[in-house]
Protein backbone atom coordinates (compact mmCIF):
# COMPACT_ATOMS: atom_id res chain seq x y z
CA UNK A 1 0.00 0.00 0.00
CA UNK A 2 1.17 3.65 -1.05
CA UNK A 3 1.51 5.87 2.11
CA UNK A 4 0.66 9.38 2.45
CA UNK A 5 2.98 11.19 3.64
CA UNK A 6 1.83 11.97 7.01
CA UNK A 7 1.25 7.92 7.29
CA UNK A 8 5.33 7.39 6.47
CA UNK A 9 6.31 9.94 8.79
CA UNK A 10 4.15 8.37 11.61
CA UNK A 11 6.21 5.28 10.91
CA UNK A 12 9.52 6.76 11.15
CA UNK A 13 9.00 8.92 13.83
CA UNK A 14 7.28 6.09 16.03
CA UNK A 15 11.07 4.27 15.30
CA UNK A 16 13.04 7.16 15.64
CA UNK A 17 14.32 8.29 19.39
CA UNK A 18 16.82 10.05 20.88
CA UNK A 19 19.95 8.63 21.34
CA UNK A 20 20.93 7.79 24.71
CA UNK A 21 23.27 10.24 26.56
CA UNK A 22 27.12 10.60 26.27
CA UNK A 23 29.17 13.05 28.52
CA UNK A 24 31.19 15.84 26.09
CA UNK A 25 33.21 18.39 26.95
CA UNK A 26 32.58 22.36 27.25
CA UNK A 27 34.67 22.97 24.22
CA UNK A 28 32.40 20.36 21.98
CA UNK A 29 29.22 21.17 23.20
CA UNK A 30 27.98 24.02 20.79
CA UNK A 31 25.09 22.65 18.33
CA UNK A 32 24.79 19.17 20.45
CA UNK A 33 21.71 19.11 22.19
CA UNK A 34 21.40 18.71 26.15
CA UNK A 35 20.42 15.67 27.33
CA UNK A 36 19.60 16.82 30.78
CA UNK A 37 18.75 19.77 32.70
CA UNK A 38 21.40 22.26 34.32
CA UNK A 39 20.68 24.35 37.44
CA UNK A 40 22.56 26.82 38.55
CA UNK A 41 24.18 25.91 41.91
CA UNK A 42 24.72 29.64 43.35
CA UNK A 43 23.32 32.92 42.76
CA UNK A 44 24.89 35.20 39.92
CA UNK A 45 26.41 37.18 40.50
CA UNK A 46 27.97 35.31 43.67
CA UNK A 47 28.45 38.86 45.07
CA UNK A 48 27.10 42.57 44.84
CA UNK A 49 29.87 43.91 42.47
CA UNK A 50 30.24 47.10 40.68
CA UNK A 51 29.03 47.66 36.93
CA UNK A 52 31.00 50.13 36.20
CA UNK A 53 35.12 51.50 37.04
CA UNK A 54 34.29 54.53 39.59
CA UNK A 55 33.53 55.35 42.92
CA UNK A 56 31.58 53.75 46.10
CA UNK A 57 29.76 55.87 47.74
CA UNK A 58 26.47 56.70 50.30
CA UNK A 59 23.47 58.12 48.08
CA UNK A 60 22.87 60.11 50.65
CA UNK A 61 26.35 61.83 50.70
CA UNK A 62 26.17 62.50 47.02
CA UNK A 63 24.17 65.62 46.08
CA UNK A 64 24.99 67.26 42.56
CA UNK A 65 28.96 69.06 43.05
CA UNK A 66 29.81 67.16 46.51
CA UNK A 67 33.10 66.70 47.42
CA UNK A 68 34.68 63.41 48.67
CA UNK A 69 37.52 62.18 50.10
CA UNK A 70 39.17 58.98 48.36
CA UNK A 71 39.50 56.44 51.17
CA UNK A 72 41.05 52.94 49.95
CA UNK A 73 41.17 51.05 46.29
CA UNK A 74 38.90 47.90 45.46
CA UNK A 75 40.35 46.12 42.35
CA UNK A 76 38.64 43.43 40.12
CA UNK A 77 39.63 39.92 41.49
CA UNK A 78 40.30 40.99 45.27
CA UNK A 79 38.52 40.94 48.47
CA UNK A 80 36.13 43.84 49.73
CA UNK A 81 36.83 42.30 53.37
CA UNK A 82 37.86 45.29 56.22
CA UNK A 83 36.76 48.13 53.33
CA UNK A 84 34.00 50.14 54.58
CA UNK A 85 32.45 53.66 52.99
CA UNK A 86 32.26 55.78 55.89
CA UNK A 87 29.93 59.32 55.66
CA UNK A 88 31.85 62.00 53.42
CA UNK A 89 33.90 59.57 51.70
CA UNK A 90 34.51 57.49 48.27
CA UNK A 91 36.53 54.39 47.73
CA UNK A 92 37.74 53.62 44.14
CA UNK A 93 36.41 50.81 42.83
CA UNK A 94 36.64 48.78 39.17
CA UNK A 95 34.09 47.32 37.15
CA UNK A 96 33.29 43.39 38.79
CA UNK A 97 35.33 44.62 42.21
CA UNK A 98 32.84 43.18 45.40
CA UNK A 99 30.63 46.34 46.48
CA UNK A 100 32.34 47.44 50.36
CA UNK A 101 30.13 47.50 53.09
CA UNK A 102 27.89 51.35 54.14
CA UNK A 103 27.85 51.27 50.13
CA UNK A 104 24.61 51.59 48.28
CA UNK A 105 26.02 53.21 45.04
CA UNK A 106 28.48 53.72 42.38
CA UNK A 107 29.49 56.41 40.57
CA UNK A 108 31.15 55.82 37.26
CA UNK A 109 34.24 57.35 36.61
CA UNK A 110 33.05 59.64 34.19
CA UNK A 111 30.82 61.34 36.26
CA UNK A 112 33.18 62.69 38.25
CA UNK A 113 36.13 65.13 38.33
CA UNK A 114 38.95 63.66 40.42
CA UNK A 115 42.25 63.59 41.83
CA UNK A 116 44.26 60.91 43.84
CA UNK A 117 42.60 62.29 47.26
CA UNK A 118 39.29 64.38 46.07
CA UNK A 119 36.29 63.46 43.63
CA UNK A 120 33.61 66.00 43.09
CA UNK A 121 30.03 64.99 41.70
CA UNK A 122 28.58 65.95 38.16
CA UNK A 123 25.10 65.24 39.32
CA UNK A 124 23.16 63.78 42.06
CA UNK A 125 23.43 59.74 42.71
CA UNK A 126 20.20 57.03 43.75
CA UNK A 127 20.36 53.94 45.99
CA UNK A 128 21.34 50.98 43.59
CA UNK A 129 22.93 53.42 40.92
CA UNK A 130 25.39 50.72 38.84
CA UNK A 131 25.53 47.88 41.43
CA UNK A 132 24.42 44.06 39.92
CA UNK A 133 22.91 42.72 43.30
CA UNK A 134 23.66 39.05 44.00
CA UNK A 135 20.97 36.84 42.21
CA UNK A 136 19.83 39.69 40.15
CA UNK A 137 20.53 37.32 37.31
CA UNK A 138 20.16 34.26 37.94
CA UNK A 139 19.04 32.35 41.48
CA UNK A 140 20.68 29.53 42.74
CA UNK A 141 18.62 26.53 41.51
CA UNK A 142 17.01 28.26 38.71
CA UNK A 143 16.93 25.95 35.92
CA UNK A 144 18.93 27.54 32.81
CA UNK A 145 19.30 24.99 30.47
CA UNK A 146 16.31 22.64 30.14
CA UNK A 147 16.86 19.24 28.44
CA UNK A 148 16.41 19.46 24.89
CA UNK A 149 18.19 22.65 24.34
CA UNK A 150 20.24 23.33 21.68
CA UNK A 151 23.07 24.36 22.93
CA UNK A 152 24.55 27.84 21.35
CA UNK A 153 27.51 29.80 22.23
CA UNK A 154 25.26 31.67 24.90
CA UNK A 155 24.53 28.37 26.81
CA UNK A 156 28.43 27.63 26.40
CA UNK A 157 29.02 30.62 27.90
CA UNK A 158 26.28 30.01 30.91
CA UNK A 159 28.07 26.78 31.47
CA UNK A 160 31.41 28.17 31.71
CA UNK A 161 30.44 31.05 34.08
CA UNK A 162 28.81 28.05 36.21
CA UNK A 163 32.06 26.45 36.35
CA UNK A 164 30.06 23.17 34.50
CA UNK A 165 32.95 21.90 32.21
CA UNK A 166 30.77 18.98 30.80
CA UNK A 167 27.45 17.87 30.27
CA UNK A 168 25.44 14.78 29.10
CA UNK A 169 24.09 15.56 25.38
CA UNK A 170 22.66 13.16 23.34
CA UNK A 171 25.29 10.93 21.04
CA UNK A 172 25.14 12.47 16.97
CA UNK A 173 23.90 9.26 14.94
CA UNK A 174 26.30 7.48 12.56
CA UNK A 175 24.83 7.56 8.92
CA UNK A 176 25.96 5.46 6.27
CA UNK A 177 25.83 6.41 2.98
CA UNK A 178 25.39 3.98 0.17
CA UNK A 179 25.48 4.70 -3.82
CA UNK A 180 24.25 1.86 -5.67
CA UNK A 181 24.61 1.45 -9.71
CA UNK A 182 26.65 0.48 -12.51
CA UNK A 183 26.37 3.95 -14.03
CA UNK A 184 28.16 5.53 -11.16
CA UNK A 185 32.01 6.19 -10.83
CA UNK A 186 33.34 8.58 -7.81
CA UNK A 187 34.04 12.13 -8.37
CA UNK A 188 37.47 12.63 -9.95
CA UNK A 189 37.12 9.85 -11.79
CA UNK A 190 37.09 9.65 -15.52
CA UNK A 191 33.64 9.07 -16.39
CA UNK A 192 33.04 6.70 -19.89
CA UNK A 193 30.08 6.18 -21.76
CA UNK A 194 27.14 6.01 -19.84
CA UNK A 195 28.43 6.89 -16.58
CA UNK A 196 28.22 9.70 -14.40
CA UNK A 197 29.73 11.29 -11.20
CA UNK A 198 28.54 10.02 -7.97
CA UNK A 199 26.63 13.11 -6.79
CA UNK A 200 24.24 11.97 -4.13
CA UNK A 201 26.53 10.65 -1.68
CA UNK A 202 28.28 13.44 -0.81
CA UNK A 203 24.98 15.90 -1.23
CA UNK A 204 23.75 13.09 1.25
CA UNK A 205 26.85 13.15 3.69
CA UNK A 206 26.53 17.51 3.84
CA UNK A 207 22.57 17.04 4.28
CA UNK A 208 23.22 15.27 7.21
CA UNK A 209 26.48 16.65 8.50
CA UNK A 210 24.34 20.13 8.46
CA UNK A 211 22.10 18.58 10.87
CA UNK A 212 24.70 17.65 12.79
CA UNK A 213 25.14 13.76 12.54
CA UNK A 214 28.44 11.80 11.44
CA UNK A 215 28.07 10.69 7.64
CA UNK A 216 30.17 7.64 6.88
CA UNK A 217 30.62 7.41 2.97
CA UNK A 218 30.81 3.19 1.71
CA UNK A 219 31.36 4.08 -1.80
CA UNK A 220 29.76 2.52 -4.65
CA UNK A 221 27.56 -0.92 -4.53
CA UNK A 222 27.06 -1.79 -7.91
CA UNK A 223 23.82 -3.61 -9.32
CA UNK A 224 24.43 -7.00 -8.92
CA UNK A 225 24.15 -9.70 -5.34
CA UNK A 226 27.34 -9.74 -4.12
CA UNK A 227 28.53 -5.97 -4.08
CA UNK A 228 25.34 -4.86 -2.71
CA UNK A 229 25.53 -7.42 -0.03
CA UNK A 230 28.73 -6.52 1.22
CA UNK A 231 28.02 -2.73 1.48
CA UNK A 232 24.63 -3.15 2.76
CA UNK A 233 26.11 -5.35 5.91
CA UNK A 234 28.82 -2.66 6.51
CA UNK A 235 25.71 -0.13 6.33
CA UNK A 236 23.82 -1.64 9.22
CA UNK A 237 26.63 -1.16 11.61
CA UNK A 238 25.95 2.15 11.89
CA UNK A 239 22.66 3.53 13.61
CA UNK A 240 21.12 4.86 10.31
CA UNK A 241 21.77 3.57 6.68
CA UNK A 242 20.47 5.51 3.57
CA UNK A 243 20.98 4.26 0.04
CA UNK A 244 19.71 5.79 -3.27
CA UNK A 245 18.54 4.34 -6.12
CA UNK A 246 17.92 0.40 -6.81
CA UNK A 247 14.47 0.90 -5.39
CA UNK A 248 12.17 1.31 -8.41
CA UNK A 249 10.63 -1.81 -10.25
CA UNK A 250 13.66 -2.21 -13.19
CA UNK A 251 15.69 -5.78 -13.23
CA UNK A 252 18.64 -4.39 -11.54
CA UNK A 253 16.58 -2.53 -8.90
CA UNK A 254 17.82 -4.89 -6.13
CA UNK A 255 18.04 -2.86 -2.90
CA UNK A 256 14.97 -3.80 -1.26
CA UNK A 257 15.80 -7.76 -2.08
CA UNK A 258 19.11 -7.22 -0.38
CA UNK A 259 17.61 -5.59 3.02
CA UNK A 260 15.00 -8.27 3.21
CA UNK A 261 17.59 -10.96 2.98
CA UNK A 262 19.99 -8.91 5.65
CA UNK A 263 17.05 -9.09 7.95
CA UNK A 264 15.68 -6.02 7.75
CA UNK A 265 11.63 -5.58 8.32
CA UNK A 266 10.18 -3.20 5.34
CA UNK A 267 7.59 -1.06 7.03
CA UNK A 268 6.63 0.91 3.66
CA UNK A 269 7.70 1.21 0.03
CA UNK A 270 5.96 4.11 -1.80
CA UNK A 271 4.74 7.05 -0.55
CA UNK A 272 2.13 9.18 -2.41
CA UNK A 273 4.48 12.11 -3.16
CA UNK A 274 6.60 13.71 -5.88
CA UNK A 275 9.17 14.07 -6.33
CA UNK A 276 10.87 11.46 -3.79
CA UNK A 277 7.66 8.89 -4.20
CA UNK A 278 9.76 5.31 -4.73
CA UNK A 279 11.12 5.72 -1.52
CA UNK A 280 11.20 2.42 1.34
CA UNK A 281 12.02 2.44 4.92
CA UNK A 282 12.39 -0.50 7.33
CA UNK A 283 14.29 -1.68 10.27
CA UNK A 284 17.03 -3.95 11.92
CA UNK A 285 16.88 -4.13 15.47
CA UNK A 286 16.57 -0.16 16.31
CA UNK A 287 18.20 0.75 13.12
CA UNK A 288 16.25 2.85 10.65
CA UNK A 289 17.03 1.89 6.73
CA UNK A 290 15.92 4.51 4.32
CA UNK A 291 15.98 3.27 0.62
CA UNK A 292 15.60 6.42 -1.22
CA UNK A 293 15.14 6.95 -5.46
CA UNK A 294 18.38 7.61 -7.43
CA UNK A 295 17.54 10.96 -9.40
CA UNK A 296 19.05 13.69 -7.54
CA UNK A 297 16.15 16.09 -6.40
CA UNK A 298 14.45 12.84 -5.71
CA UNK A 299 16.69 11.92 -3.46
CA UNK A 300 17.48 15.30 -1.96
CA UNK A 301 13.58 15.96 -1.45
CA UNK A 302 12.95 12.46 0.05
CA UNK A 303 16.01 13.26 2.15
CA UNK A 304 14.05 16.68 3.04
CA UNK A 305 10.66 15.47 3.83
CA UNK A 306 11.12 11.78 5.16
CA UNK A 307 14.93 11.34 6.78
CA UNK A 308 15.77 14.97 8.49
CA UNK A 309 13.07 14.42 10.78
CA UNK A 310 14.08 11.55 11.73
CA UNK A 311 17.68 11.99 12.05
CA UNK A 312 16.61 15.50 14.29
CA UNK A 313 14.71 13.37 16.62
CA UNK A 314 17.29 11.27 17.11
CA UNK A 315 19.84 13.94 17.84
CA UNK A 316 17.19 14.82 20.80
CA UNK A 317 15.50 17.95 19.10
CA UNK A 318 12.05 19.06 19.25
CA UNK A 319 11.19 21.48 16.49
CA UNK A 320 11.70 18.49 13.82
CA UNK A 321 9.34 19.88 11.20
CA UNK A 322 10.11 22.56 8.70
CA UNK A 323 8.34 26.05 9.07
CA UNK A 324 5.63 26.77 6.37
CA UNK A 325 4.33 30.17 5.59
CA UNK A 326 1.82 31.07 3.14
CA UNK A 327 3.10 32.83 0.02
CA UNK A 328 1.55 34.83 -2.97
CA UNK A 329 2.35 33.66 -6.36
CA UNK A 330 4.31 35.34 -8.85
CA UNK A 331 4.06 32.69 -11.09
CA UNK A 332 1.84 29.94 -12.02
CA UNK A 333 2.38 26.18 -10.63
CA UNK A 334 0.77 23.02 -11.45
CA UNK A 335 0.62 19.39 -10.14
CA UNK A 336 0.00 17.41 -13.41
CA UNK A 337 -0.18 14.29 -10.43
CA UNK A 338 -2.66 13.17 -8.21
CA UNK A 339 0.05 13.43 -5.33
CA UNK A 340 1.32 15.83 -2.52
CA UNK A 341 3.46 17.39 -4.86
CA UNK A 342 6.99 19.39 -4.00
CA UNK A 343 7.74 22.33 -6.32
CA UNK A 344 11.10 24.02 -6.37
CA UNK A 345 10.36 27.77 -5.54
CA UNK A 346 11.99 31.38 -5.05
CA UNK A 347 10.55 32.98 -2.03
CA UNK A 348 10.65 36.58 -0.86
CA UNK A 349 9.77 38.51 1.91
CA UNK A 350 7.88 41.69 1.56
CA UNK A 351 5.96 44.47 3.57
CA UNK A 352 2.86 42.62 2.41
CA UNK A 353 3.96 38.84 3.63
CA UNK A 354 5.94 36.18 1.49
CA UNK A 355 5.44 36.10 -2.31
CA UNK A 356 6.96 33.19 -4.07
CA UNK A 357 7.45 31.75 -8.05
CA UNK A 358 8.86 29.09 -9.68
CA UNK A 359 12.51 28.45 -9.52
CA UNK A 360 12.49 26.63 -13.52
CA UNK A 361 12.33 23.10 -14.44
CA UNK A 362 10.60 20.74 -12.79
CA UNK A 363 12.17 17.40 -13.91
CA UNK A 364 14.28 15.77 -11.22
CA UNK A 365 17.22 15.45 -12.98
CA UNK A 366 17.78 19.26 -13.17
CA UNK A 367 20.03 20.62 -10.59
CA UNK A 368 20.24 24.08 -11.54
CA UNK A 369 16.50 24.53 -10.14
CA UNK A 370 17.50 23.21 -6.81
CA UNK A 371 20.05 25.67 -6.42
CA UNK A 372 17.84 28.51 -7.54
CA UNK A 373 15.58 27.34 -5.14
CA UNK A 374 15.26 28.56 -1.38
CA UNK A 375 11.78 26.95 -0.19
CA UNK A 376 9.57 24.50 -1.38
CA UNK A 377 5.70 24.65 -2.42
CA UNK A 378 3.39 22.18 -1.43
CA UNK A 379 0.44 21.37 -3.66
CA UNK A 380 -1.91 18.68 -1.86
CA UNK A 381 -2.98 15.95 -4.23
CA UNK A 382 -6.37 17.86 -5.03
CA UNK A 383 -5.07 21.15 -6.34
CA UNK A 384 -4.26 20.56 -10.06
CA UNK A 385 -2.91 23.82 -10.49
CA UNK A 386 -2.64 27.15 -8.74
CA UNK A 387 -2.90 30.92 -10.80
CA UNK A 388 -0.79 34.23 -10.10
CA UNK A 389 -2.17 35.32 -7.16
CA UNK A 390 -3.52 32.71 -5.32
CA UNK A 391 -1.70 31.48 -1.97
CA UNK A 392 -0.06 28.34 -1.19
CA UNK A 393 2.11 26.89 1.30
CA UNK A 394 6.18 26.79 1.00
CA UNK A 395 8.70 25.76 3.20
CA UNK A 396 11.74 28.04 3.87
CA UNK A 397 14.66 25.62 2.98
CA UNK A 398 17.07 28.45 4.59
CA UNK A 399 14.85 30.50 7.08
CA UNK A 400 18.34 32.62 8.74
CA UNK A 401 17.55 34.01 4.64
CA UNK A 402 14.98 36.06 6.18
CA UNK A 403 15.92 36.74 9.82
CA UNK A 404 15.21 39.95 9.69
CA UNK A 405 11.34 39.50 9.06
CA UNK A 406 8.85 38.48 11.55
CA UNK A 407 6.92 35.39 10.77
CA UNK A 408 5.10 33.10 13.01
CA UNK A 409 5.55 28.72 12.18
CA UNK A 410 2.75 27.85 10.42
CA UNK A 411 1.21 24.32 9.49
CA UNK A 412 0.80 23.58 5.94
CA UNK A 413 -0.31 21.03 3.95
CA UNK A 414 1.81 17.50 4.55
CA UNK A 415 2.82 18.63 7.95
Amino acid sequence: MVQSLEGALALILQQATPLAPEVVGLEHLVGRVAAESISAPWDMPRWDNSEMDGFAVRAADCQSLSQLRVDGFIPAGSSAAGMRVNPGTAVRIMTGAPVPSGCDAIVPLEDTTHDEDVIRLKKQVQPGDYIRFCGSDIAAGEVMIPAGTVLRPAEINLLAALSCVKMKVHRLPQVAILSTGDELVHPGEMAGPGQISDSNAYSLAAAVRELGAEPLLLGIARDEHTSLKEKIAAGLNADVLISSAGVSTGDRDLVREILEEAGVKELFWKVNIKPGGPTAFGLKEAKLIFSLPGNPVSSMIAFDQLVRPALLKMLGHEKIIRASVSARLKSPLVNETKKLRFIRVRAEATPAGFVAESAGDQNTGVLKTMIQANAIAVLTPECSALAVGEQVWVQLLNPEEFSTIQFHDCQGPGE
